[in-house]
């Protein structure tokens, strides 16, 4: 009996979970808790103008009913597991949106890809639906550093010292790839009213050049005038980074 009521008190969390709604007021957000790699919920629904955000953890995402009202969307966080989003019925109204576009990139980690989605949509009515895959924008480059100014010889010993180059900007880094959308839908269903960015992130901007260090001038001393140090030249920019590689849509009926 010990052991029954143990087994019960551990799978009532997981009940819960599989039995939960969730619903996202008028132009707020919501992020979705967590725990488990694959969710299953009796209902979202996300007020006009709302936002549910589901964590990067989460690889399968099943809704019994799934209710978008205008302008509503639901924002995937990156990661580099493909997501599945299995809609049994529902309804996305007009400006409906599931983004999961890359990460840009940073000086500390590249510009991610978009996320690769699979959404099968069975009993739903869509009046227009965007699904954005883009890659993240690339890193943008260093920017080169300025040359020490020059120096004018001394009066009793010492030459001049010319102004120092400014170091050349790096190069962007390239932007993310897009990500690969599987679509899956009923034998009648309309494709054209859902619409899928997919194309790779920029390339990231190239880095500023360093500037010339300045020239010195002359210097005077008491019979003469000590030849100034002369300027030094100005580096050059970096170059953009590449696009990100173009993503891939895959329509399936069933």
């Amino acid at each position: 009996m010990r052991k029954l009521l143990c087994a019960l008190a551990l799978l009532a969390p997981l009940q819960a979970a599989i039995a939960a709604s969730v619903h996202v007021d008028a132009n707020t957000v919501l992020r979705l808790p967590a725990k488990a790699d694959a969710l299953t919920l009796e209902r979202i629904s996300v007020a006009p103008g709302g936002a549910l955000l589901i964590p990067s953890r989460v690889t399968l995402l099943r809704v019994e009913e799934l209710d978008l009202q205008k302008n509503a969307r639901i924002g995937v966080f990156p990661g580099e597991h493909p997501l599945r989003i299995e809609v049994i019925r529902g309804q996305f109204a007009d400006g409906s949106v599931i983004a999961a576009q890359g990460a840009a990139g940073s000086f500390h980690r590249p510009a991610s890809a978009g996320r690769n989605l699979t959404l099968r949509l069975q009993s739903v009515s869509v009046t227009n639906l965007l699904v954005d895959v883009r890659g993240g924008v690339g890193a943008p480059g260093y920017d080169g550093l300025d040359g020490a100014n020059a120096r004018p010889a001394g009066c009793l010993w010492g030459s001049s010292l010319a102004g120092g180059d400014g170091q050349n900007g790096g190069d962007g880094q390239a932007g993310g790839a897009g990500g690969q959308v599987r679509l899956e839908v009923p034998a009648k269903f309309t494709v054209e009213v859902v619409k899928v960015r997919m194309s790779g992130g920029a390339g990231g901007a190239p880095g500023k050049p360093g500037k010339a260090g300045a020239s010195s001038g002359e210097k005077g001393c008491w019979l003469y005038s000590a030849t100034g140090g002369e300027a030094g030249r100005e580096g050059q920019a970096g170059h953009e980074g590449s696009v990100g590689a173009e993503g891939r849509l895959d329509v399936v009926r069933f």
